[in-house]
């Protein structure tokens, strides 16, 4: 029996973990799941729970849900962590799980931050969660189609849990004011604002909300007559600024770089400019944002200004030099130069169509006439017969003809008419233009 304290009395735990609602009632927010009828509740109310995984950002409710499912369908909850819980530790609670099973007691086990568990830690849950000794439930902040086993995420089925919104954590701000759980037994004065701009600090996120509203409370002043005031000022004081919601090996890290390829792309320079600012100032590797652009120089831009990969490679070699806080101007350049610069996929479009039948065709034979052939028996068996060195003509030009016989005429390379590519445009066609009417003079 473990030993207790007087720090174990329910007011010297963290106001999150006192408010963590106790029922499907208390939940707030994730009624696509657990509203009525929905079918998490179904599953619950039916205690039909299979293995699931919990996908979404913090604080929305991932580990409160899973000791609700627990306590609904009478099961023994335990719980793992990735830094704790080796594969040995894994097998005996497992085994432990399948003998209660054979005594008709449920075990529901949760991974909180299933992805941080390695290859060999997931796979020791497997067996079990075949066998239905156990209901496994995960819960990750990452998109489990490239963090979770194949194996074990057939297995499961995947709740996606939104954000809450402001309005949910407002709900939820007024009541722990007015539960005896949070601080129902006091005289709490604060405005509807003051509450929303709490709501907005969080992110979403209830529990960063319901410990900032913990840190205010603690930190306010009392009044003569008991009141305890939250101020604005107060609030600022304590929140310092607004935090970027930003991490660097998660879902977000992509979904800004994304923003940022696209504000580009979009000729957004302001957008651009932006998006670089939310990642250098939460921490993002600058040559990482340099890489990405050096990218960007030839996928969107292209032919349509040759000299945008230069910019690219320099500004990557300037960030190389100087490394943060210095090297922000040098991506900032770089993002305002890709977002004003004419844009042209042509380069990325000719490569994927090339490439389809690429592989359509990985046993078509290289045409004789383009082979070399730096031995007498390649000579013998025609390797480069026909073969016309276009430096050698007047035109720098040939009819040589350079693709597979299933794949004359194909055409991958389409010139738009941006920027440089004119140019590039027009010259195609003098070529496509000359071989043709060389071809027919050939053949009369």
């Amino acid at each position: 029996m473990e030993q207790t304290s007087l720090f174990d009395s329910l007011k010297f735990e963290p106001l999150a973990s006192r408010m963590r609602p106790q029922n499907l009632r208390e939940v707030v927010g994730q009624t696509h799941l657990i509203g009525d009828g929905k079918i998490l509740r179904k599953m619950i109310e039916s205690d039909n729970v299979s293995s699931m995984i919990f996908w979404g950002p913090p604080g929305v409710g991932k580990t409160t849900l899973a000791r609700i499912i627990a306590h609904e369908t009478k099961s023994d909850f335990i719980t793992f962590s990735a830094v704790t819980s080796g594969i040995k530790e894994i097998k005996k609670v497992m085994e432990d799980a399948d003998n209660n099973k054979k005594l008709g007691i449920k075990t529901i086990v949760f991974v909180d931050e299933i992805h941080r568990f390695n290859k060999a830690q997931q796979d020791a849950f497997l067996p079990f969660v075949e066998k239905g000794s156990i209901t496994l439930i995960g819960a990750t902040t990452e998109n489990p189609s490239f963090e979770i086993n194949n194996a074990l995420l057939s297995r499961c089925r995947t709740f996606v849990l939104k954000e809450l919104s402001t309005e949910d954590i407002v709900k939820l701000l007024k009541r722990a004011m007015n539960d005896s759980r949070g601080f129902g037994n006091e005289h709490i004065e604060i405005s509807e604002e003051n509450l929303r701009f709490i709501a907005i600090f969080s992110n979403g996120d209830a529990r960063s909300a319901l410990t900032t509203l913990d840190m205010v409370i603690t930190n306010a002043s009392v009044q003569k007559d008991g009141t305890i005031k939250i101020t604005k000022e107060l609030l600022e004081e304590c929140l310092n600024k607004k935090t970027l919601l930003y991490d660097k090996l998660g879902e977000e890290h992509y979904n800004i770089i994304s923003a940022l390829h696209k504000s580009m792309r979009n000729s957004d320079p302001d957008a651009a400019v932006y998006w670089l600012a939310r990642m250098l100032e939460a921490g993002e590797d600058p040559l990482y944002v340099a890489r990405r652009i050096v990218r960007f120089a030839s996928e969107d831009i292209g032919l349509a200004d040759t000299n945008a990969l230069n910019v690219a490679i320099n500004v990557y070699q300037a960030c190389h030099f100087l490394g943060m806080p210095e090297c922000y101007v040098h991506l900032s350049e770089a993002v305002i130069y890709m977002s004003v610069a004419p844009k042209s996929n042509s380069c990325d479009v000719a490569y994927l169509k090339a490439k389809e039948d690429a592989l359509k065709t990985v046993a078509e034979p290289v045409p004789l006439q383009i082979r070399n052939a730096p031995t007498k028996l390649m000579k013998e068996l025609n390797y480069g017969k026909g073969y016309k060195y276009a430096q050698d003509y007047e035109d720098k030009l040939t009819t040589l003809e350079c693709l597979p016989a299933s794949l004359l005429g194909k055409v991958y390379y389409i010139p738009s008419i941006q920027g440089n590519e004119k140019r590039f445009k027009e010259r195609l066609e003098y070529i496509k233009d000359w071989k043709e009417k060389h071809k027919e003079n050939n053949n009369k």
